[in-house]
């Protein structure tokens, strides 16, 4: 049988401070304008325009497809047998057939389903916060704003896109899903949705982060999930690396191997992903078209736009709908990804196709890449451990719609100790690259003496990430970069096609 496709996945409860009141039931949100806060004693006075307008606080009723809107398309996947573009049965194995739609759509919007929304509406809508103390302690004119999503169960985005999948997966009825996790966000987020709609769920979590999150794990567990370390003796996959490697630290391409090996072996199972695919960013747009009514309510519009890339999916969540809007000339933000220098795909790789998996059993896609069988050191604390880039925000980058950087995970975590202190949150590893560079563009609106805008996705909470947070404390941590020959190296097992 022809190999099917994937990517991968990868990447960040409720907020409560001072000054902050008790969040409602969603029956009373438009009534209460209390989703909109700032992080110090005062709440902005938005409580006239909230009433006139209380659209702002509704959860979107539809997801944004930015495909719809580029006027030059991104190249489609290649199956990685004939090298031909996938055709949608080719997903078939791996995935539901309203997935398989809307992964390949051109569709503009596509609606959301009741029973989603019902689920959203535990943590929908997310908060927009300004940033009012660590503007104060960095003495910048600049306002700062985060779309805080670490009020999901799960505690991060990730549970935008693990309910309507999970859910789509049970309507077809689907028995078991599969998955790999990094971090263990992802992980942590489609356990949470199995358990909703009482689907078994099993999780290879790269083998690095299971020793280091045993608390992520435990989550997986508490709602059911099946956890393995990943390379595991379970799949033919792992085996293999394990042969090669009994120490491997693991990463998310092995992780992605030995889950789309189980998924394509077995008819009751799909396989679930986490980032990457256009679905799974589809579905996080409901974090820009939110904050796009928020913004308009306050009567801000964002000079800056800053969020933190691994596979790509909470960057595409709030940038693609805004870049909508800059498409259509009503706004013009300056759009910058941040990635670690330990794992810089977009700063460092090249665009071009590779699979998604280690084994190199996915389609092909045209991404910023470091190749497939690209490592990270387990001793990079940041999460963002994806090898490639989102095919779709891979594209929107060549085309010029946006720019990227990579900051050292010392320099974050100095950003996040920052943030924490002045603003209470600890992030989770991931959205700290975001802290990091809107602490750099802040602090140049305190040269210049500009009063910028800055608006940046704040994609989880760190709660179950304390052990990087106290290497970074008692001084261990260490930035990670890598020779210019290692990345060669890795580059040079990428499939020679033209593209």
């Amino acid at each position: 049988m022809a190999q099917p496709l994937i990517f991968s996945t990868g990447l960040c409860s409720n907020f409560s401070g001072e000054g902050v009141e008790k969040r409602l039931s969603c029956s009373k949100w438009k009534k209460t304008p209390s989703h909109l806060k700032l992080s110090s004693c005062s709440r902005l006075n938005i409580t006239a325009g909230y009433n006139a307008h209380p659209q702002a606080t509704d959860i979107p009723r539809q997801w944004y497809n930015l495909i719809a809107d580029l006027s030059i398309k991104p190249p489609p996947p290649l199956h990685p047998q004939t090298f031909q573009p996938v055709k949608p049965e080719d997903l078939s194995p791996l995935f539901p057939e309203e997935l398989i739609k809307q992964e390949v759509t051109n569709d503009r919007f596509i609606d959301i389903p009741d029973e989603v929304i019902d689920v959203y509406r535990l943590w929908r809508p997310t908060p927009l916060i300004r940033a009012k103390r660590l503007e104060k302690l960095l003495d910048t004119p600049a306002r700062i704003y985060y779309k805080y999503e670490g009020g999901s169960p799960a505690g991060s985005h990730k549970a935008n896109t693990s309910v309507p999948q999970v859910w789509y997966n049970g309507q077809q009825g689907v028995k078991n899903v599969v998955t790999e996790t990094g971090a263990g966000q992802w992980g942590s987020a489609l356990a949470f949705a199995c358990s909703l709609f009482g689907l078994d769920c099993e999780v290879w979590q790269v083998r690095a982060s299971y020793d280091q999150k045993p608390y992520r794990r435990l989550m997986m567990q508490t709602w059911g999930a099946k956890v393995h370390p990943s390379p595991s003796d379970v799949t033919q996959s792992g085996q293999k690396i394990l042969q090669l490697d009994p120490l491997s630290p693991g990463s998310l391409g092995i992780a992605i191997s030995e889950a789309v090996e189980v998924a394509a072996a077995n008819a009751d199972t799909k396989y679930c992903l986490g980032s990457v695919l256009n679905h799974v960013l589809l579905h996080q747009t409901v974090i820009g078209e939110e904050c796009i009514k928020q913004m308009e309510a306050i009567g801000e519009t964002p000079d800056l736009i800053i969020g933190c890339t691994g596979g790509g999916s909470n960057f595409a969540g709030l940038a693609f709908p805004f870049i909508r809007e800059k498409l259509g000339g009503k706004i013009n933000p300056h759009i910058i990804a941040v990635e670690p220098t330990a794992c810089p795909s977009l700063t460092k790789g090249v665009y071009a196709y590779d699979f998604g998996d280690t084994a190199g059993m996915t389609p092909l896609m045209k991404m910023h890449t470091l190749g497939h069988d690209f490592i990270p050191d387990p001793i990079h604390a940041g999460g963002l451990r994806y090898h490639g880039m989102a095919p779709l925000i891979s594209h929107v980058y060549e085309l010029g719609y946006m720019e990227a950087v990579a900051i050292p995970q010392t320099e974050c975590f100095q950003g996040a100790i920052q943030f924490a202190r002045s603003e209470g949150l600890i992030p989770a590893p991931e959205p700290t690259h975001a802290i990091a560079a809107t602490i750099r563009e802040a602090l140049k609106c305190r040269e210049t003496g500009e009063s910028k805008v800055i608006l940046m996705a704040m994609c989880g909470h760190g709660h179950f990430d304390l052990p990087a947070y106290e290497k970074y404390l008692q001084g261990s941590m260490v930035d990670l970069s890598f020779s210019e020959d290692k990345i060669r190296e890795s580059l040079a097992k990428i499939p020679q096609l033209v593209s």
